[in-house]
């Protein structure tokens, strides 16, 4: 049957307006397509530029115990929070208070808006307190006698007076035994033997390794900065805040390692220092040493220089105390391997700072190429 034009004219328009639909129903949902995937890539550059951080979600004094219930866990860009922001939820499960039947101690305010921490036992509620002279936790029971609470880890302690919603960091917090007293100074040393993958934040504690065999800890339990140098972390540089006491002993410890070849002064990493206590000090100050400090103070600055370079150089005098060494047999130089010993590991951790500031400019390049 023929077609008339008008006819043909309906049908090619009515063809040709589906067409024009169809053309734009697929430019919409290629459209759709496209904001979805650009959607998708800008929402896995966020995740990845995501890091989980804590604040706290009250105010907190200086000096004051920070428990578990006061913080607050959140996803932030890493752009946004510094460096140094505490994010390893292990850092403060390490340091969740409790006591060592698992009782959660907790933090409430008292009627003049006091903080204050508080354990539940047996159904009631006591107050937590500290001894001056002591500094034992104990709770006083309904009976008014003290009953002393052995704790399963050691607090943390807010370094600074901190307001609700801010991002705790090593820098504004510390452990309980860290606090600082009137005498306690940071001090800088790059004379002892470093843990290849010694980080900022670390515990340790620093010991003095005679050629004879004995082994003594000289400060324990340390937290030590490992500080940057042009934006890398220091090869052979730490800070560590030492009182009085705890600096004349590791002075007379170097003045010690100086003076006897073969000696070194390295440190030890706490693998988990929320957990563990603080080593027993076992060494005991020279007194031809302490007596020769006190005579010539220059001869502790002497006695890093000259560590420092010992431990740096493979160029050294092939010289064995004979109160130590007996070479009638031709016995290894002790001084000699103490040297090599302590270049190889400066070796490893220069290889781990330069790897570990590879992979950072590779995730740089790679972010960077995501956006």
């Amino acid at each position: 049957m023929a077609i008339n034009p008008m006819q043909r004219k309906a049908r090619n328009s009515f063809l040709l307006g589906m067409l024009l639909m169809l053309v734009i129903a697929g430019a919409i949902v290629a459209l759709l397509i496209l904001q979805l995937k650009n959607y998708k890539d800008k929402e896995q550059a966020e995740l990845a530029a995501s890091v989980s951080i804590y604040t706290l979600n009250q105010d907190v004094k200086s000096g004051q115990v920070i428990t578990s219930d006061m913080l607050e866990q959140q996803t932030v860009n890493r752009n946004l929070v510094p460096q140094d922001a505490i994010g390893d939820l292990t850092t403060f499960e390490n340091y969740n208070l409790q006591d060592k039947a698992g009782n959660q101690i907790r933090t409430e305010y008292n009627d003049d808006d006091e903080p204050e921490m508080k354990i539940t036992i047996g159904g009631r509620d006591y107050t937590v307190e500290q001894e001056e002279n002591t500094e034992n936790y104990f709770y006083t029971d309904s009976d008014n006698q003290k009953q002393y609470i052995e704790l399963n880890s050691v607090p943390i302690v807010a370094k600074v007076a901190m307001t609700r919603n801010t991002i705790l960091t090593r820098e504004t917090v510390t452990s309980a035994e860290n606090i600082s007293t009137n005498d306690v100074r940071q001090q800088e040393y790059n004379m002892i033997i470093l843990p290849t993958q010694i980080e900022t934040g670390d515990y340790i504690d620093i010991r003095i390794a005679l050629p004879s065999g004995p082994d003594y800890i000289v400060v324990a339990k340390k937290e030590v900065t490992v500080p940057d140098v042009a934006g890398v972390p220091s090869l052979d540089t730490i800070w560590v805040n030492l009182s009085e006491d705890e600096i004349l002993l590791l002075s007379n410890a170097i003045v010690e390692a100086y003076r006897i070849d073969g000696a070194r002064l390295y440190a030890n990493i706490y693998t988990e220092p929320g957990m563990q206590e603080a080593s027993q000090i076992t060494y005991t100050p020279n007194g031809d040493v302490a007596r020769l400090i006190s005579e010539n103070p220059n001869i502790v600055q002497d006695a890093k220089t000259e560590l420092q370079a010992r431990y740096s150089t493979y160029q050294r005098n092939n010289v064995i105390n004979s109160a130590i060494i007996n070479s009638e047999n031709g016995d290894e130089n002790v001084s000699t391997r103490v040297q090599e010993d302590a270049q190889a590991t400066q070796d490893q951790r220069q290889e781990y700072l330069e790897g570990l500031a590879s992979s950072n400019t590779a995730t740089t390049t790679n972010t960077t190429t995501t956006e």
